[in-house]
């Protein structure tokens, strides 16, 4: 009987131990963004990014560029996009649109720095 005592009590603090929910999670706020939007913002000496490549493949690319695309031109419209035309050139990725042949029309073009995620170009012809 004791030994049950026990094991269930292991098992309830094992268990209630371990939840999270979304309150119980430290914040850091507002000031401490600021004060680090002002620091990286301000820093020219320091390497700001501390990877190689921040979009290293194509996968990641196409999502990049599929969530800011969605936003702006609507997602049924780049959907109807695809298949998608994605280049690596250099340290940049090069994402536009494809139209079925005969069809006239306009495509989104974007161009991705790999190396720290700026949008290079972003247009959408007509």
């Amino acid at each position: 009987m004791n030994f049950k005592i026990t094991f269930m009590t292991l098992i309830f603090i094992s268990l209630t131990s371990c939840g999270q929910t979304k309150t119980e999670r430290t914040k850091l706020g507002i000031e401490y963004a600021k004060s680090e939007l002002k620091e990286a913002l301000s820093n020219k000496t320091e390497k700001q990014i501390l990877v190689n490549k921040v979009i290293s493949d194509k996968e990641t690319a196409e999502i990049i560029a599929e969530t800011i695309l969605f936003k702006i031109y609507g997602k049924d419209n780049i959907i109807k996009q695809r298949p998608y035309e994605i280049n690596q050139i250099d340290n940049f990725w090069v994402l536009n649109g494809t139209l079925p042949q005969n069809m006239s029309g306009g495509t989104f073009l974007i161009i991705l720095n790999s190396t720290n995620g700026q949008i290079i170009k972003l247009t959408h012809g007509k």
